[in-house]
């Protein structure tokens, strides 16, 4: 699947230290320091077609942007890999009740979404690989689990037996109620007569009337959501038999944790016998007026629409920006109006021929990204530098700190 246009990355002065970068891993609950080393693997899960992007999508996004710049411009490798969900019940259903034919409908989500990536200056994936296209993957992944006894019918349907994996159920830290009561509410089937364990994952669906299906070993259908993930990481991004998780890191908004992530982790360790993920990392949910943003409410504030409104798409990010990544976080219009005033300032400034010192502020950029990503320090730091610069000071140079600002926050002014 084509991703989006490559973002140029300027360069930094070698002067510069850049420490390892830390990250918060959900599964542990603590921080985890990446270890240093040439290449790193990183998985996100990506959009379901079926809606424009919304600023919780567009959140998720630039918090693994942040990843990316930040092992880029420490001189690292980056085998980076997203996905793209263009077969899927919601998709099915919002296709069914707008009355459109549904691959018109991912299609044309897909190509908003990556003119929306591109407005926010996100980096691209190295590869962007849909649902539909992974399909041989995925029916090879399901043949593999079959052949270890991971993996049983019911009727025409296959079933992912999660107690396969002896770790399940470690990464959410959840009881078996409560991730019963949450996959009902997530896509899954937990009363579904003939499982052997509520919590069993659906791998294959075989085709229903009126649905499409594709032509496999498995019969006639298409994946389940958790195997499509699992089989595209572990066929794009190639883990290192001497490395000791075969991903370094598995990324997407917090709701996925249990059981998106959970069920493709257990998976994985069926087909490589080996842990999946370094580190399991989540970007906090949006909210507005009060609840999180999301289809079934109908509270979406879309970033197309911000942006046809006539607000700057590096203002919408600064303003995503400004909270930790991880904490749940609600949409505020006053956000936005003091990010593009930043924004504004930083242009203003950043023309002028003296600034004040720039070194010091850029190498509290590089730790502070180091440091879990903690953008909130940074923002803080550069309103003080403006209100520094403001008042006279000199000796920084307008165009190192410009082209930090890009390299690592993805704010091109």
């Amino acid at each position: 699947m084509r991703s989006w246009p490559k973002v140029a990355l300027p360069p930094i002065a070698s002067t510069f230290a850049f420490p390892s970068l830390s990250v918060m891993n959900s599964s542990t609950r603590a921080l985890v320091t990446l270890p240093e080393k040439k290449t790193y693997r990183m998985y996100v899960c990506g959009i379901t077609p079926y809606d424009a992007t919304h600023l919780g999508h567009a959140a998720t996004y630039i918090t693994f942007d942040l990843v990316h710049r930040y092992l880029l411009a420490a001189g690292k490798e980056v085998l980076f890999v997203e996905n793209v969900t263009d077969i899927d019940d919601p998709l099915l259903e919002r296709a069914k009740r707008d009355h459109l034919d549904w691959e018109d409908l991912a299609y044309s989500q897909i190509e908003l979404f990556r003119g929306d990536m591109t407005d926010l200056h996100v980096l691209p994936p190295k590869d962007l690989i849909g649902a539909v296209e992974s399909i041989p993957l995925v029916v090879q992944a399901i043949e593999t689990m079959k052949s270890t006894g991971a993996v049983y019918p019911i009727d025409n349907d296959l079933y992912f037996s999660v107690r396969s994996d002896p770790d399940f159920g470690s990464r959410a830290h959840l009881s078996d109620e409560e991730m019963a009561r949450i996959s009902g509410q997530r896509g899954g089937d937990p009363d579904r007569a003939g499982k052997r364990d509520p919590l069993d994952a659906l791998v294959w669906l075989a085709k229903r009337p009126d649905e499409p299906g594709w032509s496999s070993s498995l019969g006639e259908g298409r994946p389940g959501w958790h195997i499509e993930c699992c089989a595209i990481a572990m066929n794009y991004l190639q883990p290192d038999p001497d490395e000791d998780f075969l991903v370094d890191i598995q990324g997407g908004g917090s709701d996925l944790l249990f059981p998106h992530h959970e069920m493709g982790a257990a998976q994985a360790r069926i087909l490589a016998s080996k842990p999946y993920a370094r580190a399991y990392m989540h970007s906090g949910m949006i909210g507005w007026r009060g609840e999180k943003m999301s289809k079934s409410l109908g509270n979406l504030v879309f970033l197309s629409k911000l942006v046809d409104q006539g607000h700057d798409p590096m203002a919408i990010r600064t303003a995503l920006m400004y909270r930790n990544y991880a904490d749940d976080h609600m949409w505020r219009v006053e956000d936005l109006e003091d990010a593009t005033t930043l924004i504004n300032n930083l242009r203003l400034l950043l023309s002028r021929p003296e600034v004040a010192p720039t070194h010091e502020i850029i190498q509290l950029m590089i730790n502070a990204m180091a440091n879990n990503l903690d953008t909130p320090s940074i923002f803080r730091a550069l309103k003080d530098w403006c209100n520094v610069t403001e008042s006279g000071a000199e000796g920084g140079s307008a165009g190192e700190l410009s082209r930090a600002l890009d390299l690592l926050l993805g704010i091109a002014l």
